[in-house]
């Protein structure tokens, strides 16, 4: 019997894992309509650097959408740009945030078929709203093996059953699009099916260095543990893109470590919990923790597990490392904190499974 991949997680977070990112270059027409797209970056940008201070100003947000509206095309832009601003005043503890890269982004609507202002018309070809009722035709290039996957999202577009958000960034002066596809049909397209295991539940303890793993029943009784480490990152002056590439490789293997095993479920931290990031003393310590994309690196492992056919259990990670019962963990069981930390996460997702009404996506 093969099982199918579900998030299980509280409500508020699993609307946050309900779209995957797929991107593309796009590739305008000539040189006028780039320079366009340019300017139409820089004054959603700003638009969001004013929505931050109506954030900040408490200004209702209805008023906010009319004022913001003036500045773009569409008052959607403006809705959008707003919403970013709320984000960032939400995830900042300082009251002055600042915005380097230009980029513009438009939110879905089923009603609109797909998008109103940064339409896929085909999977190579891409409509964008710019002023006075003009459109911006470009082209696109996606990865060849998400060509079915956006197609089909685009004929369920068409017909009013589905909705996409997009962005538009610059690297290096080069536009990219950036498309959210639903969860649901994201694995659709690249989830692989997972023979039914022994019922066993790995815990995740992801670390700047390392990734801990254990395994445990039904009963809680420790299965098995293993330690997936990745040292040389944390080397002062190591490449940070051959850094990311190196943990999200371990995370990889730890998943498919598991896959063979038996595990049927995968617990990580549930970092929507924490808002900021917590520093200590030590300098070289603080270096550490600064550099380390933790959440990033733990949404990679998420959607990574869905596409291996695992049920992912997101639990509350206050008290994972440093608390009485970690402590407490430790001695009984003879384990060092990094192992005690991904054996506490392992027995909070068992907790969370046995509850009678877990939070869930809809199967694929």
């Amino acid at each position: 019997m093969s099982l199918m991949p579900r998030l299980v997680a509280d409500k508020e977070t699993v609307k946050q894992f309900m779209y995957v990112a797929i991107n593309g270059r796009l590739a305008p027409r000539n040189v006028e309509d780039y320079m366009k797209l340019c300017l139409l970056a820089y004054r959603f940008k700003q638009a969001v650097k004013h929505g931050i201070n109506l954030v900040l100003k408490g200004i209702p947000q209805r008023e906010a959408y009319k004022e913001l509206a003036k500045m773009l095309p569409s008052s959607i832009y403006g809705e959008t740009a707003y919403k970013y601003a709320k984000l960032l005043v939400e995830g900042s503890n300082r009251r002055k945030i600042e915005i380097k890269s230009k980029w513009v982004a438009s939110r879905g609507g089923i009603i609109w078929r797909g998008n109103l202002n940064i339409k896929l018309l085909s999977t190579d070809k891409v409509l964008i709203r710019y002023y006075n009722g003009e459109w911006l035709e470009s082209d696109v290039r996606f990865g060849k093996r998400y060509l079915p996957l956006i197609k089909e999202l685009i004929e369920l577009a068409r017909h009013k059953r589905i909705s996409y958000g997009d962005s538009i960034s610059f690297n290096d002066g080069k536009p990219y699009i950036h498309v959210e596809i639903p969860l649901w049909l994201y694995l659709k397209h690249f989830s692989t099916p997972k023979p039914e295991g022994y019922g066993l539940i790995a815990g995740f303890d992801v670390n700047s260095d390392r990734i801990n793993t254990v395994l445990i029943n039904a009963k809680g009784d420790i299965i098995a543990l293993k330690t997936f480490r990745y040292t040389d990152v944390v080397s002062h002056g190591f490449p940070r893109e051959k850094a990311r590439w190196l943990r999200l490789n371990a995370i990889t293997d730890a998943l498919k470590w598991c896959r063979r095993i038996g595990v049927d479920y995968i617990a990580f931290e549930d970092l929507t919990k924490i808002k900021t990031r917590r520093f200590i003393n030590t300098p070289s310590a603080n270096r550490k923790i600064t550099k380390f994309p933790k959440k990033q690196m733990i949404r990679h492992g998420i959607i990574k597990a869905l596409k291996l056919g695992f049920t992912v259990v997101l639990v509350n990670p206050r008290g994972t490392s440093s608390s009485v019962t970690h402590k407490q963990i430790m001695k009984e069981k003879g384990l060092d904190r990094h192992i005690a930390s991904a054996y506490i996460i392992a027995y909070r997702g068992l907790k969370k499974l046995k509850e009678r009404k877990p939070s869930i996506t809809p199967l694929t």
